[in-house]
């Protein structure tokens, strides 16, 4: 077991604590960021000037919006004093001169309330000449606009596979994106202070990036500007990139008008202005043996990344690292690309890809499943990776029996076999409502592809009278990272978790971070937390020998205590503090962490990504109308692989929270834009909660079971802990291949059911009718046989009737060569 894995005797990592914040969240007394204007006196707002086009030469005359009352400063390309740009691509004018998407930001204007601000910015006359708009993934294809890069994952010879396999299917899988929907919408505060440093309050999963950007916009150099991240009203990606430009504007505004600015946008500005989850489009081909295995896979998966690439780049490559989700493919060919369209620039979300990726695979083997005359169950069972595997870009499947194991123990605790038998006779009983109880498994990589990003950093302070202080890179969510960090530093310095406080986050304190995605927080920061305490403890070690008169070997720091062996005769953590203090000793380090084993070639696509995978499965029961298409969500079992938990309680409220945000995304959040010709083109129809459909309690299981994975400590992770932020999203995938198989119910025996996503109640009753207008051609064409075959025999035996089904039944019913989709 490694140093960083190992862990002590008496921990507080792995003890159930309550959220660090949980009391300030349930009060409404937790202070964010645009929380903290309130404090201070001159507060300017920036309210934007938007384009009303898709793509649109603009020209500005901001002459009126200054003859508002309020008005102060109306900020344009002219005031940049450094670049003009807000991306890390370069690729994003802060300031456009072309409108490259409806609702894009032309111009901010800065007014003494957020209402003066509005009214000056509706005053600002565009003059805009409008141009060509792509708005859809296939206007794009068919455009051939694209940008970024274009990789392809590839082992074998999949075109050879695929000419020899038994059976082989094609088909066109779409998947929508989806609106992050954080609670605190975008939001940064600016001031310069006295000694011309630019500080900024910003709502950031990324604070050092966010300063980069800020500096190279003001012209200034990094040290001269200080990003701190209080806390966030959650994330989940959309606050990793798109926070940089508006932090900005801010601070543009502030060094400019010398007075304090403001910017929070309001939830529909917040829906129509930012980045989403990549819709996809995947074009495959997939080949099976007799028996269900997979052979090979061709595909071709396109992102709409949107006017601008922002992170669509890794969000793409992630995708195809991921296309095999949980299973062996022994032959593959997956090309990416990504689509250049007049909409929001899409971004990281929950998953980065992975969840798209896998989409296609789960789709191909839903929708095969029938055809191929095997159960679901069975056929994904059939395919789980084995021990010695590896991906197709190269990497080993390291620990592979634990996918399995979690699927037995989810078959078992779920009671799959007795409850399917179940289903089937409900389903015989009942016309108008089916049920489906699907299972599928989750294999999800952790670690930053861009392995430069697979670092951390620590700041820890042990105060004189032992109260400890820690400062790192990673940002609070709302996802209980500084939680599991006070519990880090409780147990490396052997301390009650109360004498140990959390500092916000601030790129003065702790330098050059990493962005709190890629569920890498814990991992990284925890790693430098522990590397700083460490430190601190090896200082003080000589010391509480000396003054218990023990050899350092025997020195033990427990429960705020010291001891040489003998709790009896012991020291507080406290007093041994003091006395180091008077001897000199420092009692304060900067820790650092690098994650090692990796490499990755993306160029080639392959190498080793990650530092392990975290895997799960989950089994869900739903009740689907016939009339309808609504859908109940009746039972969830699942079991996830944390590996040995550093704050379970933590860990629980994240698989929960991320399943139901899958379910939100695989069921009922559809962004929709305006894809006409009119004076409408490219503006958002789903813009506010009224409009785009998120997950309530009304769509939470009636019962929902969730264990952690035993036995699965990670050697080399930070008290053997395993990331858990994103992979449990991608468990929502049983409650899609729940409803297929619902919907299956409605039709005859072999329908292979094509279900849109996400598969909203509309999607789920036209399949519905699809499954029922199999059924009727079934019975109408088995009639017509069983007509014919009496005209020229006399008749037959009913039990014949089966046999001389038409051409399109018999497809649906048997495996064999066949399309689809078409």
């Amino acid at each position: 077991m490694s140093e960083l894995s190992d862990r002590p005797a008496r921990a507080v990592a792995g003890t159930p604590v309550a959220h660090e914040s949980a009391r300030l969240h349930a009060t409404g007394t937790a202070v964010y960021t645009d929380d903290l204007a309130a404090t201070r006196r001159d507060v300017l707002t920036a309210w934007p000037v938007t384009s009303s086009h898709a793509h649109a030469r603009v020209r500005l005359d901001v002459a009126p919006a200054l003859e508002v009352p309020g008005v102060v400063h109306v900020l344009t390309a002219e005031d940049v004093p450094g670049v003009n740009d807000a991306g890390a691509k370069g690729d994003e004018p802060l300031f456009p001169d072309e409108a490259q998407y409806h609702g894009h930001a032309l111009a901010w204007v800065l007014g003494e309330t957020a209402e003066a601000a509005r009214l000056g910015a509706a005053a600002v006359v565009v003059d805009a000449e409008e141009l060509p708009s792509i708005v859809t993934v296939e206007e794009a294809i068919a455009a051939g606009s694209f940008q970024g890069i274009a990789p392809t994952v590839r082992r074998g010879d999949a075109a050879s596979a695929l000419a020899s396999a038994p059976h082989v299917f094609e088909g066109v899988s779409v998947v929508g994106g989806q609106e992050h929907f954080y609670l605190e919408t975008h939001a940064s505060f600016a001031h310069v202070d006295s000694e011309g440093q630019v500080f900024v309050e910003s709502s950031t999963q990324h604070p050092s990036e966010t300063q980069e950007i800020v500096a190279h916009v003001l012209g200034v150099p990094n040290h001269r500007v200080t990003v701190q991240s209080l806390r966030l009203g959650g994330g989940f990606g959309g606050k990793e990139m798109q926070p940089h430009g508006l932090a900005a504007v801010a601070a543009l505004g502030a060094v400019r008008t010398g007075r304090p600015v403001r910017l929070r946008l309001t939830r529909a500005q917040d829906m129509t202005m930012t980045g989403k989850r990549h819709p996809f489009h995947a074009t495959w081909r997939a080949g099976f043996d007799d028996d269900g295995r997979i052979l090979a896979l061709e595909a071709t998966l396109t992102s709409n990344g949107g006017w601008s690439l922002d992170l669509s780049d890794p969000v793409l490559g992630r995708a195809l690292c991921h296309v095999d989700n949980a299973y062996w493919i022994p032959d593959i060919t997956v090309h990416g690309r990504i689509a250049r369209t007049n909409v929001t620039s899409q971004t990281a979300f929950r998953g980065f890809g992975g969840p798209q990726g896998m989409f296609v695979i789960e789709d191909v083997l839903g929708r095969v499943a029938p055809q191929l005359g095997i159960d679901p169950a069975v056929l994904r069972e059939r395919n789980l990776y084995r021990p010695g595997q590896t991906t197709p870009y190269g990497m080993e499947v390291r620990h592979a029996e634990r996918i399995g194991e979690a699927w037995s123990r989810v078959l078992d605790e779920s009671e799959f076999a007795r409850r399917r038998e179940e289903i089937a006779a409900a389903n015989d009983a009942d016309p108008d409502v089916k049920r489906g109880l699907a299972i599928t498994p989750v294999k999800f990589g952790i670690s930053f592809t861009f392995t430069a990003y697979n670092q951390a950093g620590a700041l820890v302070h042990v105060y004189r009278d032992g109260s400890v202080l820690v400062n790192h890179g990673g940002t609070e969510l709302g996802q209980g990272l500084h939680t599991k960090m006070l519990q880090v530093a409780a147990t490396a310095l052997g301390v009650p978790l109360a004498q140990v406080r959390l500092a916000p986050t601030r790129t003065d304190k702790v330098p050059n971070t990493s962005a709190t995605a890629a569920s890498s927080g814990a991992d990284l920061n925890g790693a430098a937390v522990k590397d700083a305490c460490d430190q601190i403890i090896a200082r003080l070690r000589p010391v509480a020998a000396n003054v218990l008169g023990v050899d350092e070997a025997d020195v033990r720091f427990e429960d705020g205590r010291v001891h040489g062996g003998d709790p009896a005769a012991s020291v507080l953590f406290g007093e041994l503090a003091a006395t180091a203090y008077a001897e000199r000793v420092q009692l304060f380090a900067a820790g650092f962490y690098r994650t090692e084993g990796l490499g990755w070639d993306p160029a080639t696509m392959t190498g080793t990504p990650f530092k392990y995978f975290a895997c799960g499965v989950a089994a869900s029961e739903v009740e689907v109308d016939g009339f309808t298409g609504a859908t109940r969500l009746r039972r969830v079992d699942i079991v996830h692989d944390v590996g040995d938990s550093l704050s379970p309680l933590i860990d629980l409220g994240q698989v929960e929270g991320a399943f139901m945000q899958g379910v939100g995304w695989l069921t009922l959040e559809e962004l929709r834009w305006d894809e006409t010709d009119g004076p409408g083109r490219g503006r958002l129809l789903t813009p506010s909660a009224s409009t785009y459909k998120l997950p309530s309690f009304s769509e939470l299981p009636d019962e929902l079971n969730v264990h952690f994975l035993e036995r699965a400590h990670e050697d080399g992770a930070i008290y053997g802990s395993k990331a858990v932020g994103e992979p449990p999203f991608m468990l929502a995938f049983s409650v899609r291949e729940a409803i297929r198989e619902a919907v299956a119910a409605f039709g005859p025996a072999g329908h292979s059911v094509e279900l849109t996503a996400p598969s909203t109640p509309e999607a789920v009753f036209w399949a519905i009718e699809a499954a029922r207008q199999a059924s009727r051609s079934v019975a109408t064409d088995g009639a017509r046989s069983t007509d014919a075959a009496r005209s020229t025999d006399g008749g037959r035996e009913a039990g014949a009737v089966d046999a001389g089904a038409t051409d399109a039944a018999s497809r649906a019913a048997r495996p064999g060569r066949v399309t689809a989709e078409r």
